[in-house]
């Protein structure tokens, strides 16, 4: 038996779209399973560093705010210690949101990858479909009154294959899409909030007006 037994068996069934929907989805798996590795070594989702540097700038630390954000290993974290030196100046806030966009596009290189297989996986399957019903209908005319009912039940569910193969492409694909952006969503509203309390931190204690007064 050939390593290749089993490749040739599934073009017999499908033709060439079911190979082509098993190459398309290799090559998804590969794209998902790399943004899942950069993102865990971009630290996205884990902001306990930046949340604890807002908290101490809020307080009027800033050499503990400093010294804490420089520990971390968050893509953002450049952006938000450039933005603990450089508070209080013109234009300051239009540049950090400037360089945190530029590290959010590289986070989000290969979503449109993932929403054009999304899209297109559901219509190749269909194509397959229609090619199958095709041959299908043309091996029922040939034969005339002599058709085997059974034969062309066979090619029927041969074709709807593709369908199910071009699904099984885009539903999941689709998922890893959406986390994928409702977890980029989460970082630029972080990044926002953070940008936000650099440029207007709240008043300390001491600023505080006493009672009465």
């Amino acid at each position: 038996m050939s390593v290749f037994d089993p490749i040739l068996r599934i073009y017999e069934l499908g033709g060439p779209v079911i190979m082509l929907l098993i190459l398309v989805s290799i090559g998804t798996l590969s794209l998902i399973l790399y943004k899942t590795w950069q993102y865990h070594g971009a630290r996205v989702g884990r902001d306990d560093a930046i949340r604890e540097t807002l908290a101490h700038w809020d307080a009027g630390r800033r050499g503990d705010a400093m010294s804490r954000i420089s520990s971390s290993r968050h893509f953002l974290a450049p952006v938000v210690q450039l933005g603990l030196e450089i508070a209080g100046e013109d234009a300051a806030k239009a540049r950090l949101e400037s360089e945190a966009e530029r590290k959010l596009n590289r986070l989000e290189k290969g979503f449109r990858v993932l929403d054009t297989v999304a899209q297109l996986a559901p219509l190749l399957g269909l194509f397959g479909t229609v090619l199958g019903m095709i041959e299908a209908f043309q091996a029922l005319q040939d034969g005339g009154s002599q058709v085997d009912p059974s034969a062309l039940a066979g090619g029927i569910w041969v074709a709807l294959l593709t369908t199910a193969a071009g699904l099984a492409v885009a539903m999941p694909t689709s998922i890893a899409l959406s986390w994928f952006e409702a977890r980029i969503d989460g970082e630029r509203l972080r990044a926002e909030h953070a940008f936000s309390v650099l440029a207007a931190p709240a008043p300390s204690a001491t600023d505080t007006p006493a009672n009465g007064a």
